[in-house]
């Protein structure tokens, strides 16, 4: 399905290509997947068993989930501190997620980094990020290693709008299409970088235009349509395969809550999100696959026990997962040597 697809009525489709509507029933349960994993995280963040700064990805699935389709398990990721989503979609499970969120032994990162520091290097998931743009660069360097080497290898970056206001991004875009690396930027646009509206820190707000004028390949998506990001991102890494150097996705998508748990979203008109929740990602797909009969309730009720018996058992593993011992506190710890003078 390309970006430019419009959905048929339903008397002519008569015949889905079976392969074809299988994979769109596949990306709708992982957006699902993000989805209702956020919501239970709400919950338990609300009754304090998860702590700590936490950002939700609710509204922006369309982007973790399409653009995964295209990265092979050879290729990396570096992300955010709003990764729930990239991590789900990467193929990080949840209940390795579930049991960092709770700060235990066997989260994904051991429980020491929690909601933002995400990380599994057997998937090639290199972080969840708490600084803004602070993972740009270090795509830059797993870029450059990969090319020295000859390794056939894509890395994609997700970062957001913000991400613009800092070196960081101008360094790397700078470097990328200098030396030609084998590198997908892809800017999640929800048009808020925390409290700031896109407009009141740049005074260009089209941010592909801007990544063009580093010499990259550049250009804007719908970020609330999962099948023009996968059409997308499809045509990037295939562009960063062939040797064409980095290219830059601005996806243009939007955040249904808060910055953050601790946000009071007082920034943003209330009719705006009401407007942007009518073109949920998720409901969005959804109703197009009932239109071409491609999804029946029952399917659909099908998928959402599926969904919450998978989030059931990552919180009530992570309910009995241990905590790290003080003892092991100071491992994997680097600290100077204050004995040498």
């Amino acid at each position: 399905m390309s970006a430019t697809h419009t959905p048929r009525s339903p008397r002519a489709v008569s015949r889905p290509n079976r392969q074809a509507a299988a994979h769109r029933l596949a990306l709708l349960e992982s957006m699902l997947r993000v989805r209702r994993f956020e919501e239970r995280c709400v919950e338990l963040y609300s009754a304090a068993r998860i702590r700590g700064f936490m950002h939700l990805y609710i509204g922006e699935e369309a982007v973790a989930v399409g653009v995964n389709q295209m990265l092979t398990a050879d290729d990396a990721v570096v992300s955010t501190y709003r990764e729930h989503g990239h991590a789900l979609a990467r193929g990080i499970p949840a209940e390795s997620i579930m049991a960092e969120m709770f700060g235990k032994v066997t989260g994904c990162s051991r429980g020491r980094g929690g909601s933002m520091h995400l990380f599994d290097a057997d998937r090639r998931f290199y972080g969840g990020n708490a600084i803004v743009g602070g993972g740009l660069p270090l795509a830059a360097g797993l870029a450059l290693a990969d090319r020295m080497s000859g390794r056939d290898r894509v890395t994609c970056c997700f970062f957001g709008d913000g991400a613009f206001a800092e070196g960081e991004f101008h360094e790397t875009a700078n470097l990328a299409a200098l030396w030609g690396l084998p590198l997908l930027l892809v800017c999640e646009n929800n048009l808020y970088a925390m409290g700031t509206a896109l407009a009141r820190h740049q005074a260009q707000t089209d941010l592909a235009l801007r990544a063009a004028g580093y010499g990259m390949v550049s250009w804007a998506v719908d970020g609330m349509d999962v099948c023009a990001v996968e059409d997308a991102a499809r045509k990037a890494a295939e562009g960063v395969r062939a040797g064409s150097g980095p290219h830059f996705l601005e996806m243009r998508t939007y955040r249904f809550r808060a910055h953050s748990m601790y946000d009071a979203d007082r920034y943003r008109d209330k009719d705006e999100i009401e407007h942007w929740r009518e073109r949920d990602p998720v409901e969005g797909l959804a109703r197009r696959l009932r239109e071409t009969k491609e999804l029946t309730d029952r399917a659909r009720a099908a998928m959402e026990a599926r969904l919450a018996a998978e989030i059931d058992r990552a919180v009530e593993a992570a309910d009995g997962a241990p905590e790290e011992p003080v003892e092991d506190l100071l491992k994997y710890v680097t600290s100077p040597d204050v004995s040498r003078p």
